[in-house]
């Protein structure tokens, strides 16, 4: 079946536009998506360990090995998953049917509210292990922070990347529904089909009976003479 314009895309073998393509509201919010894993994950791996004196590598959260494996993972993971999206919006355009465009946005919309609910646990997660740290390390309590902080920034970043899928779900949803005609107008309006011309009247006008007789009063009969 053929997707054109299906699930808010273009019609597949269409031009590819390059800035078109970066415009998109869904474009830029996958890209903010990652360029705030790749902070948390950098915020993390690069400050939130430091050596103890028994020369292990302790967490910054409260010697937490889970928080700061939860955060670097989640923001790996969703560094990978923005790539994988973005090259899906690239090809979304060129998928001819409309059941694979409906699985993407299906996989988009669900992978992003569920990538916006474990951002919401790791920001809870990673502010009641900060605030119990009794040592910080000079020089990193801001890297630290600051990996609370995209995690709450994150939050919306994919909220919002569910939201634009839902709202192609949502058109896709209803297109399917529509009808596979479209009526140009109503009666009266521009556009509108010519009504018919009226049919003639069904009932032909009989003519009168060819031996009727229209005279009236009494008529004399003569006998015939042998």
């Amino acid at each position: 079946m053929d997707a054109g314009g299906a699930y808010g895309g273009g019609k597949a073998g269409g031009a590819f536009d390059p800035k078109a393509f970066i415009q998109r509201p869904p474009v830029i919010v996958r890209a903010v998506c990652w360029l705030f894993a790749v902070i948390v994950m950098g915020c993390i791996s690069s400050k939130g360990w430091y050596a103890g004196p028994d020369g292990k590598q302790h967490c910054l959260y409260n010697d937490d090995t889970n928080a700061c494996n939860y955060g670097v993972g989640i923001s790996v993971i969703a560094f990978i998953a923005c790539i994988a999206f973005i090259a899906g919006e690239y090809m979304f355009d060129q998928m001819s049917s409309v059941k694979t465009r409906k699985h993407y946005v299906l996989a988009d919309m669900g992978f992003s509210a569920f990538w916006a609910f474990l951002y919401f646990v790791g920001f809870c997660y990673l502010c009641n292990a900060w605030g119990k740290v009794e040592f910080v390390p000079v020089g990193t309590a801001n890297n630290m922070q600051g990996a609370i902080a995209f995690c709450f920034f994150s939050i919306f970043a994919w909220v919002a990347c569910a939201f634009f899928a839902f709202q192609r779900f949502r058109m896709g949803a209803d297109s399917a529904f529509a009808p596979a005609y479209e009526v140009e107008g109503a009666v009266g309006s521009p556009g509108a089909f010519p009504a018919y011309p009226a049919a003639p009247d069904p009932q032909p006008a009989y003519s009168e009976p060819p031996f009727s007789q229209h005279a009236t009063g009494n008529i004399d009969y003569t006998a015939p003479t042998y």
